[in-house]
């Protein structure tokens, strides 16, 4: 060996030797751009030079279609013509592999997320999927997860998008489970531009603006380049009244012992116990779905679907006569169907080459965001349980603002008439102090620098220095004070007639008596007494050191063998903090807490040429990589990734690329340390429909409980209306997570067919010891129908709580490490170019993607089980997605034409289910000649949804304006349509964010100036 390369492999040595590992900005090269199997083929007209880019995936330098990891990418002029201002939607709209993460159409009951824009590969949840800027780890914009909410990204920094889906871990490190997003900016682009654009749906609503501007230039001769960007985006949001859909009342059940489906109605029959008739019996203009939380109150109701059920105010008037779903509120009105928000980013980059060849870099990003979501006024139900917190004893508790006071001064006398001494029931929307204002400002601040240069002539270098701020500033205005209502209601009448608050601490501390009788009847001081504005503020700092070596080692017959080594320190630090009083409010409760981690990682890369131009081997290669990380967490053990793959092309244009990689991910700080935190997620009570003598699973034990008896005693049956708080905890015994990555690929290019590739991609991947939880479902089977013991002894039925009418109100969903989480299924592409000459040219290009399985296997008290998740809406897993696109090009204009296909699906898994094990009861029943036995049975209404296919059309013209100056004019129609999807039961207004959220057609036009 010579002395060069014995230098070379002690500073290699010593590289490994460090204490930390890479994901640090990666490889810069100068190289022809050669697309792979997904990216954009090179049409007419652009620049065939050779240019600095990035590829993902790889450190060494090479490109990316020689590596045997499939890399999908969207440039500049995709970005452009696909007519969204978000890129995370541009992203969920034009690539299959890509789902939706949390946007405004999904965000909507989120405490903590509105307003973010995020990306979720594979389904695997976005604390799987790592989200890059030119190859680095940035700074988490959530206390949730690591999660980078890309609308953080100035979008004229952005020169194209870069996605490589399954087992990245070995060259990014924990949470590239599912894949990594790498976001390249800007390399070269010198001048000025200007651009706008704007869009609505021609229906009304969902308008949003975009402007940009960036600047790019060199400087010092050449030796220095600097560009600068910044981007305002303002999305107006879609409400309730801006679609007819969204207005319709629905609430909907399968009815078990008539077999139909039924709808609620204000027409309550005796017979049936039930304002639920059949849908075949009765028209869209019969469907209820109200709530008794109305502005004037409603006092001592006894049903929720009986007529003449209660006290009531009509406005000012004390009527007795309630019913709920003739009297009610449509509380829908509150929700939006997209939020609104705002977003402020700017970036400046620029990079310097010294003399002696070394190059600094430095790039500084700033972004505010803003989201303003306004709620209904808040509403209270009977007794309503809220979180409490002890700060003394570090406990937590529930409390309720509980029945008005027998002798409360303010009741009216018909209604202290009928009351019981122990007070009177009430349901109450608290208009007077106002609508509940979710604000949510988040601001980010990343900043890194760094040198590089060469050594050895041809070994490259390269060191970094990275620091990241995320602030989060919550308010949730109006809310209500727990223990000040309590206090307010508990009044009584002086001798002058005046009424105070019988308490005289309270008083002492400003309380006021509440009037809760009538429209308006809470006084202006009551309603500021009562009124809570809690925040939470999250504050997330990120350090990272970095650096790496990359080069040829040797020589092979085959060529040169190219590797990487490197390391990198990362410190991450979280604080979360709330000002909820003790007494609590009327919130989902996130409590305080805090915690670091630190995490010293090393890493190594090597790609083997073993045959070049052989007997049926044009070319084959091979790639090996590890990375080891060390976390400073007691629970999480060595984190160990690697992978290995091979590239093989047997002749010209032709190649079979196959890849295994070992991927951990080690549980985040929120994982790990938090406290419940307040969140609702609906779910079934196993208890629906409990009678005296009913004998389904766990219906014995539902009867326990004494809530449920007594419902059982005044209406004969239990009817589940739970709220759906469902709180998150974290875990301090959770440990790392090992995924296994598997790819097989195929990729044509014939010779006879120059612009005409595709690529076929096999994908499993398989979650072992995953961080996740339990569905609610399961954990209430495990309470009440398991051979687990019911009672307190089952540490299931302890993440359960009823109330006193027997309704749950809270399930705590822990995090745990579960058995397994696997997926698996193929991806396709294709472009093809074709040149029309006089005519002008084309393009086409296709994405297809389908799920074969997606699947979690868990452990209940029972052994294992597993449950299915592919082709549910409710999970969000279309077995089959597409997009397809044809683009022509002739001189200055451009015109693409694009088709999105999303497959047939099950709505929702836990209710197919549920009707499912109806059937089959009834076939038993048919079978032994029961006359309960329904010899017709309806299918499942509204379970089978069909499939989707939406299309869009963008047209843009350029022209030249001399000196150096170019406009170019853009427009067109998303959805032209106006496909908004199957009708949702559940969904926000009847729609579903995978579908749109109910935009519909959408009309966007807008322009950008080049100087």
């Amino acid at each position: 060996m010579s002395p060069n390369n014995n230098i070379k492999l002690l500073a290699l040595s010593i590289a490994l030797a460090c204490s930390n590992t890479a994901t640090a900005e990666e490889q810069q090269i100068d190289r022809q751009q050669v697309e792979q199997s997904s990216s954009v083929v090179k049409t007419q007209g652009e620049d065939k030079a050779l240019e600095k880019i990035v590829i993902t995936g790889s450190r060494i330098k090479r490109d990316s279609f020689s590596v045997p990891t499939p890399i999908a990418t969207m440039g500049a002029e995709s970005l452009n013509d696909a007519g969204f201002g978000s890129l995370s939607d541009i992203l969920f709209e034009e690539m299959p592999q890509v789902s939706e993460g949390t946007g405004n159409g999904n965000s909507q009951s989120s405490v903590q997320n509105t307003g973010l824009s995020t990306i979720d590969l594979r389904e695997l949840g976005e604390s799987r999927t790592l989200t890059l800027i030119d190859g680095r780890r940035v700074v988490s914009n959530s206390y949730s997860g690591n999660y980078v909410s890309l609308s953080t990204i100035p979008k004229g920094m952005v020169e194209r998008v870069e996605i490589i889906t399954g087992g990245a871990s070995a060259a990014y490190g924990s949470d590239a489970v599912a894949g990594v997003v790498n976001i390249i900016t800007q390399q070269d682009q010198e001048g000025a531009t200007f651009s706008a654009r704007g869009g609505e749906s021609t229906e009304g609503g969902a308008r949003e603006y975009t402007v940009n501007a960036d600047y790019g230039t060199t400087y010092d001769n050449g030796k220095g380049y600097l560009f600068v960007s910044a981007t305002y985006d303002e999305e107006k949001g879609l409400s309730y009244w801006d679609r007819k859909r969204a207005q319709q009342q629905d609430s909907w059940d399968y009815d078990t012992d008539r077999m139909c489906n039924v709808m609620l109605t204000a027409n309550y029959d005796p017979d049936t116990k039930s304002a639920y008739h059949c849908m075949r019996d009765i028209d869209k203009s019969q469907w209820t779905s109200l709530s008794d939380s109305i502005p004037g109150g409603v006092f001592d109701e006894s049903s929720s679907a009986k007529p003449n059920s209660g006290f009531w105010y009509d406005g000012t008037t004390l009527r007795d006569d309630w019913q709920e779903e003739l009297h009610g509120i449509d509380f829908n009105q509150f929700t939006m169907l997209k939020v609104p928000d705002k977003d402020l980013s700017a970036a400046i980059k620029t990079e310097y080459e010294f003399d002696s060849g070394t190059e600094a870099y430095f790039q500084l990003q700033y972004s505010r965001n803003t989201s303003r979501n306004v709620k209904s006024p808040e509403s209270e139900d009977e007794c309503d349980a809220i979180v409490t917190y002890d700060p003394n004893s570090n406990q937590f508790g529930s409390d309720c603002m509980g029945r008005i006071p027998y002798d409360n001064p303010y009741m009216p006398e018909a209604i202290r008439d009928k009351a019981s001494s122990k007070g009177v029931k009430w349901d109450r929307l608290f208009t007077e102090v106002g609508n509940i204002v979710n604000s949510n400002e988040r601001t980010t601040i990343r900043t890194w620098g760094g040198l590089r240069g060469y050594i050895w002539d041809d070994w490259e270098w390269d060191v970094s220095v990275g620091y990241g701020k995320f602030k989060q500033e919550q308010t949730r205005s109006n809310e209500i004070y727990v223990a000040r209502v309590k206090q307010a209601l508990n009044a009584e009448r002086l001798a002058d007639g005046t009424i105070q608050c019988k308490d005289e601490q309270a008083r002492s501390q400003g309380c006021v008596p509440i009037n809760l009788f009538g429209e308006g009847s809470i006084t202006p001081e009551a309603a500021d007494y009562i009124r809570a504005n809690p925040s939470i503020t999250t504050d997330i700092d990120q350090v990272t050191v970095s650096g790496f070596v990359t080069g040829d080692l040797f020589e092979l017959p085959a060529g040169a063998v190219a590797s990487a080594f490197g390391f990198e320190y990362r410190k991450d630090t979280q604080s979360v903090s709330t000002n909820v009083p003790n007494g609590g409010v009327t919130f989902n409760y996130v409590p305080t807490f805090e915690g670091d981690v630190s995490v010293r990682e090393i890493f190594g890369e090597l790609s083997l040429p073993l045959l070049k131009d052989a007997p049926m081997a044009k070319s084959l290669s091979a790639e090996v990589s590890a990375r080891i990380a060390d976390y400073s967490w007691a629970n999480t053990g060595l984190i160990q990734s690697y992978k290995a793959g091979f590239i093989y092309e047997p002749i010209e244009g032709y190649s079979i690329r196959a890849n295994w990689a070992r991927a951990m991910r080690a549980p985040t700080i929120t994982e790990l340390m938090s406290p419940p935190r307040g969140d609702y997620d609906s779910f079934d009570d196993i208890c629906d429909g409990v009678t005296a003598t009913s004998t389904d699973a766990g219906h014995d034990n539902c009867r326990k409980d004494a809530g449920i008896q007594a419902a059982i005693a005044a209406e004969g049956t239990f009817e589940d209306e739970n709220n759906g708080y469902s709180p998150n905890s974290g875990n301090s015994e959770l440990f790392e997570e090992t995924a296994d990555t598997i790819t097989i690929g195929l990729s044509l290019a014939p010779s006879f067919a120059p612009d005409f590739r595709i690529a076929l991609d096999y994908y499993d991947i398989q979650i072992d010891d995953a961080v996740s939880s339990l569905a609610n479902e399961d954990i209430i089977k495990f309470c009440y129908a398991s051979s687990m013991e019911f009672g307190d002894s089952n540490e299931f039925c302890r993440d359960i709580k009823r109330d006193e009418e027997g309704q749950i109100y809270e399930v705590n969903q822990r995090v745990i490490n579960t058995d397994e989480i696997r997926t698996k299924g193929y991806d396709i592409a294709l472009e093809y170019v074709y040149d029309a000459s006089d005519y002008g040219s084309f393009k086409v290009k296709a994405d297809w993607t389908h799920v074969i399985e997606y699947s979690i296997t868990s452990t209940g008290p029972d052994g294992q089980y597993e449950d299915l998740y592919e082709g549910y809406l409710n999970t969000d897993i279309f077995e089959d997605k597409g997009a397809i696109s044809l683009t022509w090009y002739k001189n200055d204009w451009r015109v693409r034409w694009s088709t999105k296909y999303k497959g047939a699906v099950e709505a929702s898994r836990s209710r197919y289910e549920d009707w499912q094990a109806a059937i089959e009861k009834n076939n038993e029943r048919c079978a032994t000649g029961e006359t309960t036995c329904i010899a017709d049975p309806e299918p499942l209404w509204q379970g089978a949804l069909p499939s989707v296919t939406t299309h869009s059309l963008t047209v843009n013209y350029s022209m030249e304006l001399g000196d150096n100056r170019t406009l170019s004019v853009y427009g067109g129609v998303n959805n032209l349509f106006d496909e908004k999807g199957p009708f949702i039961i559940g969904g926000s207004g009847n729609f579903d964010s995978a579908y749109g959220s109910g935009v519909g057609r959408f009309a966007f036009i807008g322009a950008k100036y080049q100087f």
